[in-house]
């Protein structure tokens, strides 16, 4: 497998992690129990997997 295509991989994974934050926080968001916030920074962990698909993007783009 070449450097462009793990880091084509890298990003497909970083956007499926991005797709799960975003649920986790939308669910997180339209709580019953308004008192069980939960203890997962999803909206973080959402905005670090957009950077780190960029930057696999652009390695990814840069290596062919």
């Amino acid at each position: 497998m070449t450097t462009q295509a793990w880091m084509w991989t890298a990003a497909g994974a970083a956007l499926a992690l991005a797709v799960l934050a975003g649920v986790a926080d939308r669910r997180r968001g339209r709580r019953r129990e308004l008192d069980n916030p939960g203890w997962a920074p999803w909206r973080g962990i959402q905005v670090a997997a957009f950077f780190a698909i960029l930057m696999f993007a652009v390695l990814a783009v840069r290596a062919s």
